[in-house]
């Protein structure tokens, strides 16, 4: 019984992050404070009461409205919280050691606002960027973590190099065939910090994942000419997912093209 409320208390505590992620999702991008200031309605911009700020239960009981304005709230504001709170029960239930959850809490929600942000604004703001970039040398201290991430400091900084610039590579490339920027630097930063937690090995599998996930998202709409080759397409979010699936499965999808 008592491992069960605790399981129910760690899904609430990441709830509770799940919101705090909402906050900054809206507001580092339009530079604005994301810690001290209290939560309002982006239409209507009153102060929500704090019993309609409880995270998923606020959301149901309001019926995805504000209860002033009764405008509709975004549907990203439930699923964040969701999100979060199943991603701090399934770090729990799934590793052993209080600072290698804490390790996978922090970077689970910093690679989470990336994620949205980058997917609505089209940006990834240096303070998440150089946030992880920092964070990921740091680890390399910790060697009994007991976590899928390199905790050689030399191969993590040759990998943060080589993610770095893999990503200009292709931006200096397209900009001297198409005379226009294709990606952003905030992308280079990005694969810079998937390098420095994983090692400069992961370079090659994240960015053919990454690139694969993008061109199955955005080929249909190339098909229906709802976009076109011009058009900005965020792709932080697709390096994200493939740095997860690196995470979890590149060892064993390696060994298999290795035939280890």
């Amino acid at each position: 019984m008592p491992e069960i409320i605790f399981l129910i208390f760690t899904f609430f505590f990441g709830l509770i992050f799940g919101s705090f992620a909402n906050v900054c999702i809206y507001r580092l991008p339009r530079s604005k404070p994301f810690i001290w200031d209290r939560s309002f309605c982006t239409y209507c911009k009153k102060i929500i009461n704090w019993y309609d700020n409880v995270p998923l239960i606020s959301y149901l009981n309001l019926n995805g409205k504000c209860r002033k304005c009764k405008k509709k709230i975004s549907l990203q504001y439930f699923l964040v919280e969701f999100i979060s709170g199943l991603a701090f029960l399934l770090i729990y239930m799934t590793n052993h050691g209080v600072l290698a959850k804490i390790v996978l809490a922090f970077l689970f929600l910093v690679y989470l606002i990336i994620f949205f942000i980058d997917l609505k604004h089209y940006i990834i703001p240096n303070v998440l960027s150089f946030g992880l970039i920092i964070f990921a040398i740091i680890k390399n201290f910790f060697p009994n973590l007991g976590l899928n991430f390199t905790q050689n400091l030399e191969i993590s900084i040759i990998g943060g190099i080589v993610g770095y610039c893999s990503i200009w590579l292709i931006i200096y490339i397209y900009l001297v065939i198409k005379k226009t920027e294709g990606m952003g630097l905030g992308d280079a930063k990005l694969m810079a910090g998937l390098g420095l937690l994983f090692g400069w090995q992961a370079i090659p599998f994240v960015l053919f994942v990454s690139s694969v996930l993008g061109l199955v998202v955005v080929f249909p709409s190339l098909i229906n000419k709802k976009r076109n080759l011009k058009t900005e397409i965020p792709f932080g979010p697709y390096i994200i997912i493939a740095g997860l699936i690196y995470y979890y499965f590149g060892k064993y999808l390696y060994s298999l093209i290795l035939f280890e």
